[in-house]
């Protein structure tokens, strides 16, 4: 059942919150050792935060947009009173005794927590392991990996454990899980939601929160418990006044769309991923909207990722190196080492090349109202590796199996992944809607208007 249905049954007491959140909790503990996606549950608060949303609307108390909606929170969340290890040895016990700013206003809309969900260590990778919860399985084939960081939010959603879930976003880490998993994420604007406290330096002008969800109307619905200005998130934006859930049903009456394969550097994509995205943008011609193959072309802008993203992680753990090494996933390792070697030139020089790239986009913007790619351009490889080697069997770079994702964290637009297609082995294939800055509630119009014409809610993975 979709959040927005349940949201509905629970307000005419129906269904009753406490009566679903005990059906999930039952799910949980029925799936969960299989695919390994919650790392730390809280049924007790769970039963109990459902039992307050029951009786706010028995007693006639205002309560929240998803009063009594169970969800799920990816364990880098600050969450008072519950664990919240961010994958690593480090924080392995470690109990925040406050909420971020996300949590505060997911409760004040009256969520049920079910849990926290597994992450990389320091969500610092595209695959989903750590060395106090281990792997974390695709729901569709368990051998293969569900993507990452947010890899325990995506199989969590997609296995049906978590109605709602809320992942983060630093460079594809809500896009490829959606995309491996067959389930919506929506990587928002920078700064659509704020972030506060992080911890350390955490993508700074990156790093953003998002829903992954089976329906797009349910990201729409969690949106708005979200979004909004904080005055402690310098960064954050200020809302819109736009209700995304009112709003996400309006289909725009014109739009030009453009797509591209490559984005003008991306040396090879999977056949299977190709040929569905291919088929799948044209369908959004049944709509009148123009679709056409957009000419963007530009050098590769792996380097100025991994200058930020391996600097970043540089400044925030260089201290922990002595200490915890051994206790330290060895691509983590790598990653920090590799970014003390770059300077502060090498920085001004990424951030210039940023520049660069959001030039483009500019451009692109100002003839196109939308632009689809690949979400990523294989499906799920293998369980405990960072990303395939080779693609058609041409050898690839580190971020050359997700070229799609990590240029608009760069960049800041908002971009999400919907399920598009299967592989011809059966693994779900996803495709990236991107808008200009943001321009959230139009991803959210163009991806529902999708899922009308090309249902995938009812396809769900071979778990009983």
């Amino acid at each position: 059942m979709p959040a927005y249905e349940m949201v509905q049954r629970i307000k005419t007491q129906e269904l009753t919150s406490l009566e679903i959140t005990e059906t999930l909790i039952e799910r949980i503990e029925r799936i969960n050792p299989i695919i390994n996606a919650y790392c730390t549950t809280t049924f007790d608060l769970a039963r109990d935060m459902a039992t307050k949303a029951d009786e706010a609307i028995r007693k006639g108390i205002k309560f929240g947009i998803i009063n009594g909606v169970p969800l799920s929170l990816k364990d880098i969340i600050y969450t008072k009173g519950i664990r919240t290890t961010f994958g690593s040895k480090i924080y392995e016990n470690y109990v925040p005794e406050f909420d971020e700013l996300v949590v505060k206003r997911l409760r004040k809309a009256g969520c049920v927590i079910l849990g926290k969900t597994n992450t990389p260590e320091f969500a610092h990778c595209g695959s989903t392991h750590n060395l106090i919860f281990g792997k974390t399985k695709n729901p569709w084939k368990l051998d293969r990996t569900p993507g990452g960081s947010s890899g325990g939010a995506a199989a969590a959603v997609a296995s049906g454990i978590s109605p709602l879930a809320i992942g983060s976003d630093r460079g594809g880490s809500i896009r490829i899980p959606s995309c491996f998993c067959g389930v919506y994420g929506l990587k928002t604007s920078f700064g659509r939601v704020p972030m506060y406290p992080t911890h350390g330096i955490d993508g700074i002008l990156i790093n953003t929160y998002g829903p992954i969800t089976r329906s797009v109307k349910d990201a729409a619905l969690i949106l708005d418990a979200m979004k909004g200005s904080h005055h402690a998130d310098k960064y954050s934006l200020p809302d819109q006044n736009i209700n995304y859930s009112e709003k996400v049903n309006e289909k725009p009456n014109r739009l030009k769309i453009g797509y591209s394969l490559d984005l003008g550097y991306a040396k090879v994509i999977d056949s299977d991923v190709e040929k569905n995205v291919l088929n799948s943008v044209q369908k959004f011609e049944k709509l009148g909207w123009t679709v056409e193959k957009a000419e963007i072309k530009m050098r590769k802008p792996e380097l100025p990722f991994v200058i930020f993203h391996t600097v970043m992680y540089a400044y925030d753990f260089k201290s922990k190196l002595n200490e915890w090494r051994d206790k330290m996933e060895p691509d983590l390792v790598r990653m920090i080492e590799g970014g003390l070697n770059y300077t502060g030139l090498d920085i001004m020089k990424a951030l210039s090349r940023i520049k660069q790239l959001y030039e483009i986009f500019y451009q692109y913007f100002k003839n196109y109202d939308i632009l689809i790619t690949p979400s990523t351009a294989v499906t799920a490889f293998e369980l405990g590796i960072m990303g395939p080697t080779q693609i058609n069997g041409k050898n690839v770079s580190p971020t050359g199996w997700t070229p799609f994702s990590f240029i608009f964290n760069l960049t800041g637009h908002p971009a999400a992944s919907i399920p598009c297609g299967w592989s011809r082995d059966g693994l779900p294939i996803g495709m990236q809607i991107v808008a200009n800055r943001f321009e959230e509630l139009k991803i959210l119009q163009v991806s529902h208007a999708f899922e009308e014409i090309a249902p995938w809610q009812d396809k769900k993975p071979p778990l009983n």
